[in-house]
């Protein structure tokens, strides 16, 4: 189970964890709660290549829908079943029965680029000023 210490974020609310090959990627509790209650999930289908910043899945609450963007480059080797049957996973646990999908990094050196858990809690402290 990833813990946010151990993920890194982007600017839009993903994040990721890297293991071994592959990484999972999910949004963070912060943006849970910004959408609110989640009512449907659409991650996106195993093999799909997609690049950092692309819209590849979308989480609609009872609020509006939201694109989540690939936090980097890679191919999709699978998402979360589980959402499908149970979407308020997301809410529930963000970061663990509530990731979206899982990838295979075109290059691991892209996560250099996103946010540490710290660097993230202070982007969140000056994007509330």
């Amino acid at each position: 189970m990833p813990t946010p210490e151990s993920c890194r974020f982007t600017k839009s609310h993903e994040w990721i964890s890297p293991a071994g090959p592959s990484a999972t990627v999910g949004v963070s509790d912060h943006a849970q709660h910004e959408m609110t209650d989640v009512v449907f999930v659409e991650t996106p289908k195993p093999g799909r290549k997609v690049k950092a910043g692309e819209a590849c899945a979308v989480v609609e609450s009872v609020k509006a829908a939201f694109d989540i963007y690939a936090p980097v480059s890679g191919e999709v080797v699978e998402g979360n079943a589980a959402l499908a049957q149970d979407p308020s996973l997301v809410n529930q646990s963000p970061h663990d029965k509530g990731w979206l999908f899982r990838l295979k990094p075109a290059d691991p050196k892209e996560l250099e680029g996103l946010m540490n858990h710290a660097q993230y809690e202070e982007f969140l402290k000056a994007a509330a000023k």
